[in-house]
């Protein structure tokens, strides 16, 4: 049982790590991207926004974004929660609302005509 408790707390720090790990690297690319060829026109933006391998990199980040905040809230919850009926329904309201931000986001991104 000793195992499968540090298991799961070594699988949480690898999810932070790895998706505060790709969301430096995105932000790097962004800020690199727009130093080097800034979008001057409504236009020019929306169609480098909407071209295929941007919206798979931006749906990549909002996924780590979300896994990130996950494991960090639920950590939060689950140490100054202590009622169990009270933490399960915490739980699962952050839960219902990262995946509705998650829908929302993949919506907005997949969505837009390009």
């Amino acid at each position: 049982m000793a195992v499968r408790i540090a298991a799961t707390g070594l699988r949480a720090w690898l999810v932070q790590r790895a998706s505060a790990i790709y969301m430096l690297l995105f932000i790097v690319f962004l800020l690199a991207h727009f130093t080097v060829d800034p979008p001057h026109s409504y236009p020019a933006w929306h169609a480098w926004m909407t071209s295929y391998g941007v919206r798979i990199i931006t749906t990549v980040f909002f996924a780590a974004l979300l896994a990130h905040a996950w494991v960090g809230l639920r950590d939060v919850v689950m140490d100054y929660v202590h009622a169990t009926a009270l933490r399960v329904c915490v739980l699962a309201l952050l839960g219902f609302s990262l995946a509705a931000t998650g829908v929302w986001m993949m919506r907005i991104l997949w969505m837009a005509r390009g």
